[in-house]
């Protein structure tokens, strides 16, 4: 290493103060002692480690300058001065091991700050890493901000819409408030009028019917002008007793006439039906697919006296189809939403259907066209059933009600409240103005629907109740819900009777067979559970055929086979 004029000025300036001898010096005096020039170069490092120091302190006041080793500046020094046996032996390492201890050099400097170094760098690329898995989780935070920015702003201009809608709904229903009240006027004074002219016909029909008597008496004289002292104590018996029958024989025929659900059991076969043989469903099996719809398939109904299936469909229509060779017969092109509910009249000749677009349509087959529409649901309506004398239809709505339409008139009826959530279904009992509801709030409800007013609520489901029906014989209810239970309800001793678990899939209808023994049930897992009920329940078979969940499942009049359809948008027969 070559030194500056400076260091060499302070070289010379060390050799005036410490004296080295020379190489000539010593091979004269071979005895010289070593330790004596140790010594020496103890005090020169010392002297240097000051200077430099002092060098240092200079340094950084003015311009900087990187120090030299210290190993090399030695060797430096004994070369110039000429001490190459001093220089030998510092070379081997003995000077400084055995007096001037471990001085560190800047090759073990470097190595720690490599080590440090590498430290840093990886410390460095795992803050990379880090940043970059924030970056990202930063970028899909803001793109799910977005998503619900927009979608708030969505839903807050559908809100304004529909505030707006409402507003000019109630603006024009407030211009025929006036008018609804006058005709209620009207109808009402119009119903007194009628009234009055019912009991003024009554009280003719009795003068002419103690007229008929007086003439038909045994003297033949027309003594009905006649005073009360002129007739016989047993006459007048006759005559009492005569006018009392026509009376009560008139109210009777009237309370029938405007009460269609004033229903007299007059023969015993109307109150208990024969016991029928249940068909053997364990030979049942799959006879026709049917290709019926281009979306799913809610719900089928059958024809009560002939082999017609009507199938609805979440395409907004129902279709009729012929058995067995599946024949289109019509189609109901009529609702704006999703046909959901459908029944047959008793007598075959109309059909009832609801929908999502809460209306219930009245269609007839004769006319080949919808002859009524109701419109008081507020929400889409899910289930509608005729009454056995074919003038009163139920309706099951996600507006928490039930409503009973008079076909005569045509009006509602009457409202069932009670229920806390959507009204699933709805169905009658047969023989009697009893009707059941099950519904969403996890309730299966009985109504008389006379007086609008619940009769009796079980309680017991876990999950939302899709269905429920009663048997044949009006003893039992059969309820199913969300989670695939199935419950039998006994109404005569207002408890349950069985609990059926066709779970984890729903259970979206159940179906009795007309002796009342065998329970079809549709579940969401692609199979008809069926079941025998007698004093006991007993599962049977399992039809599997469907390729997704079955909607809905019924048995023909007859019993002889039986049709479901699934959200596959097929109808399938089974016999």
């Amino acid at each position: 290493m070559e030194l500056s004029g400076d260091e060499l000025q302070v070289d010379y300036t060390y050799e005036e103060e410490v004296h080295i001898p020379s190489d000539s010096e010593e091979d004269d005096a071979q005895s010289e002692d070593l330790d004596a020039t140790i010594k020496s170069l103890q005090k020169l490092s010392h002297l240097l480690d000051k200077e430099k120091i002092t060098k240092v302190s200079e340094d950084q006041k003015g311009d900087t300058k990187k120090p030299e080793v210290i190993d090399d500046f030695f060797r430096n020094f004994l070369v110039r001065m000429g001490c190459t046996k001093t220089l030998n032996v510092f070379e081997s390492g003995k000077l400084l091991d055995s007096k001037s201890g471990h001085l560190p050099d800047e090759y073990t400097r470097s190595l720690h700050l490599q080590e440090v170094l590498q430290d840093l760098q990886q410390q460095l690329q795992q803050a990379n890493y880090l940043a970059q898995c924030r970056q990202e989780m930063l970028d899909k935070l803001r793109k799910e901000r977005n998503i619900h920015r927009m979608h708030h702003r969505r839903i807050a201009q559908e809100k304004n819409k529909l505030i707006v809608d409402v507003k000019r709904l109630q603006k024009h229903f407030g211009q025929y408030e006036p008018i609804i009240r006058e005709l209620k006027k009207k109808y009402e004074a119009e119903v007194r009028k009628k009234a009055l002219v019912i009991l003024e016909r009554d009280k003719l029909k009795e003068q002419v019917s103690a007229f008929a008597q007086y003439a038909n008496s045994d003297d033949g004289s027309l003594s009905y002008f006649s005073s009360k002292s002129d007739v016989t104590d047993k006459d007048s018996r006759q005559s009492k007793t005569g006018l009392k029958d026509t009376r009560e024989s008139n109210l009777r025929e009237r309370h029938s006439r405007l009460d269609p659900l004033s229903i007299k059991m007059s023969s015993p076969s109307a109150c208990h039906q024969p016991a029928l043989d249940p068909p053997l469903i364990q030979g049942f099996s799959l006879q026709k697919t049917f290709k019926g719809h281009a979306m799913p398939i809610s719900n089928v109904v059958i024809h009560p006296k002939k082999p017609v299936v009507v199938t609805a469909s979440d395409d907004a229509t129902w279709k009729m189809w012929g058995l067995p060779d599946g024949d289109l017969i019509m189609t109901g092109d009529g609702h704006k939403e999703w046909v959901s509910g459908l029944d047959f009249h008793p007598r075959g000749m109309q059909l009832a259907s609801s929908s999502g677009d809460c209306t219930v349509k009245v269609w007839s087959f004769e006319k080949a066209r919808c002859v009524h529409t109701f419109t008081d649901h507020t929400q889409a309506a899910w289930s509608v059933a005729y009454h056995e004398t074919g003038e009163v239809l139920a309706s099951a709505s996600l507006d928490h009600t039930a409503r009973i339409w008079d076909l005569t008139s045509p009006k509602c009826r009457g409202t069932l409240r009670g229920h806390v959530d959507s009204v699933n279904c709805v169905k009658w009992k047969a023989g009697s103005s009893v009707l059941c509801t099950a519904s969403s709030d996890k309730t299966v409800s009985l109504w008389d629907a006379r007086t609008s007013l619940c009769i009796q609520t079980f309680y017991g489901h876990q999950m939302s109740c899709n269905h429920a029906i009663f048997n044949p014989q009006g003893s039992l209810v059969a309820s199913v819900d969300a989670a695939g239970i199935v419950k039998l309800w006994d109404i005569r001793k207002i408890s349950e009777f069985s609990t059926i678990d066709t779970g984890p899939s729903a259970s979206n209808k159940c179906a009795f067979d007309r002796s009342g023994t065998i329970l079809a049930i549709a579940s969401s897992d692609n199979i008809i559970h069926c079941f025998q009920v007698n004093e006991t329940v007993l599962p049977m078979v399992e039809l599997s055929g469907h390729e997704d969940s079955v909607q809905a499942v019924v048995f023909d009049p007859s019993s002889k086979f039986m049709v479901s359809g699934s959200t596959d948008c097929t109808f399938r027969v089974w016999g």
